[in-house]
C-alpha cells in the first residue's frame, strides 16, 4: 500500500471549482446563497490549511497542557458558531451552551481514549484532538438545531404555553412538548448517519484510515466506536442544553415571556 495519494495545489484549486458551480446554480436559481457559499468556502480553505500547519507543529511538540488548551479553544469556537445559528435566541445562553459542550465532549473523549483506544500517551494529539474534533463538531451542530427548535416551538405555542401557565403548570410542564420535539430534531442527522453507515455511506474516519492503508475491518471498528460516541454525546448534550436553556423564555417567577414582554424582562 502506498499510503494516501498526495493532493497538489492545482488539484486543490480544481476542487474549489465544485463550489463555484454550486454558487452559479444558486445565482441562476435566485436562491441568494452565493455570498454564504463564497464566505464558507474561503473560511474552510483558510481554517483547514492553518489547522494543517498548527497540527503538524503540535504533533512534533505536544504536551498535555497544549492538547487541553487546543481542546478548550475548540469548545470556545464551537460555542460561538452554535450560538450564531440559533434564531430568536434569548441573551444569556452562551455560558450554558459552552458548559454543556465542554462537559459532554470532554467526558466522552476521555472514556473513548482511556477505555477503548488506549494510546501510549493519554494526551496523544493525533488521537485525542482528532476524535475530540469529530465528537465536538457533531455536538455543536446538533445542539444548535435543538436550541433553535426549542425557542421557535415555544414561540409557535405561545398561546398554549400561556394558557398552561395560567392553569398552574410549571415552566417545564408547559415547555415539555417543545423540549421533546427539539431534542428529536437535533438527533435526526446523527441517527440518520448511524443508520446509513456502511450501507449508504462510508464515514469519514473509516475512509481516511482505508486511504492510509489500514485494514478495512480495523477501520470499521474505529468508525463504529466513533459513531456511537458521537450519538451518545449529542443525545446528552442536547438534553442538557435544552433543559438548561428553555427557562430563558420564562421569567424568574415562572411566567412565559412572549415577544411583547421580553424587552421589559431584560430591563428589570
Amino acid at each position: 500500500m502506498g499510503g494516501v495519494p498526495e493532493i497538489g495545489n492545482i488539484e486543490l484549486l480544481c476542487a474549489a471549482g465544485f463550489m463555484l458551480v454550486a454558487g452559479l446554480v444558486s445565482y441562476r436559481s435566485a436562491m441568494g446563497l452565493e455570498k454564504d457559499i463564497a464566505i464558507s468556502t474561503l473560511r474552510a480553505f483558510v481554517q483547514l490549511i492553518a489547522l494543517g500547519f498548527v497540527l503538524g507543529w503540535v504533533f512534533d511538540n505536544q504536551s498535555w497542557e497544549m492538547v487541553l488548551l487546543i481542546m478548550f479553544i475548540m469548545v470556545l469556537n464551537a460555542t460561538q458558531i452554535a450560538r450564531g445559528r440559533i434564531k430568536s435566541c434569548p441573551s444569556g445562553i452562551t455560558l450554558q451552551l459552552f458548559v454543556s459542550l465542554l462537559i459532554t465532549s470532554f467526558t466522552m473523549v476521555f472514556l473513548v481514549v482511556e477505555l477503548i483506544v488506549k494510546p501510549e500517551l493519554w494526551y496523544d494529539a493525533r488521537v485525542v484532538v482528532g476524535i475530540f474534533g469529530m465528537i465536538l463538531g457533531n455536538a455543536m451542530s446538533s445542539s444548535a438545531v435543538a436550541l433553535d427548535r426549542t425557542f421557535s416551538s415555544l414561540d409557535a405555542r405561545s398561546d398554549e404555553v400561556l394558557a398552561l401557565i395560567s392553569l398552574g403548570a410549571t415552566p417545564l410542564e408547559a415547555a415539555r412538548p417543545s423540549i421533546m420535539s427539539a431534542v428529536r430534531a437535533g438527533m435526526i442527522p446523527t441517527l440518520a448517519t448511524l443508520s446509513a453507515a456502511g450501507v449508504v455511506q462510508i464515514p469519514g474516519m473509516m475512509t481516511g484510515q482505508v486511504l492510509a492503508g489500514a485494514d478495512p475491518l480495523s477501520a470499521a471498528k474505529y468508525q463504529l466506536v466513533l459513531l456511537m460516541a458521537i450519538s451518545a454525546t449529542t443525545t446528552l448534550c442536547n438534553i442538557a442544553v435544552v433543559r438548561w436553556c428553555f427557562r430563558k423564555r420564562f421569567s424568574s417567577d415562572g411566567y412565559y415571556l412572549d415577544s411583547t414582554l421580553r424587552g421589559a424582562s431584560r430591563s428589570r
